[in-house]
């Protein structure tokens, strides 16, 4: 059985890692006559800040939600492991799938492609969301958390 230290030491730094990459998406060419000034590359860059804005709080509340959820555990078994990689793996593509949306966004918007690229984006965010309930439905077994949910509250818990 693992510490359960090393399970939050991990996912905290995949995740700082996850929001890391998303400001890598914001640098600007630089100064150049083919770039454009600096006020039109920032404007041009409107989709990549915005979308920017949504992942960093998205995956800042995967965090705050992640800490909540696993400080309440009490054993860390070998699927709980399993359970966490897979919520990772899909933290680790909203950097990705990110840039994927503001780059259609930014050049055309509307179109099949940046409708796809949306798609995609949410599809991530529901793997991300599995991987939670996963975690959570493991979370309601018994002695594995500190403050047990009594069998006839589980169900709100799950809708919650």
């Amino acid at each position: 059985m693992m510490d359960r230290g090393r399970l939050e030491a991990f996912s905290d730094g995949v995740i700082a890692v996850a929001i890391t990459l998303l400001a890598l998406n914001l640098a600007v060419k630089g100064p150049g006559d083919h770039n454009g000034t600096l006020a039109y590359q920032l404007g041009h860059q409107w989709a990549a800040y915005a979308a920017y804005l949504i992942s960093f709080f998205t995956i800042g509340i995967i965090w705050v939600n992640h800490h909540q959820l696993v400080s309440n555990v009490v054993v860390v078994t070998r699927t709980l492991l399993f359970l966490n990689l897979v919520l990772l793996l899909f933290v680790v593509l909203i950097p990705v799938v990110t840039k994927t949306v503001a780059d259609y966004l930014s050049l055309s918007p509307g179109s099949f492609d940046a409708k796809l690229a949306v798609a995609v984006y949410a599809l991530v965010l529901t793997g991300m969301s599995l991987g939670f309930a996963g975690i959570a439905e493991w979370s309601l077994g018994e002695g594995r958390s500190r403050v047990p949910v009594p069998p006839d509250r589980r169900w709100a818990a799950r809708i919650r």
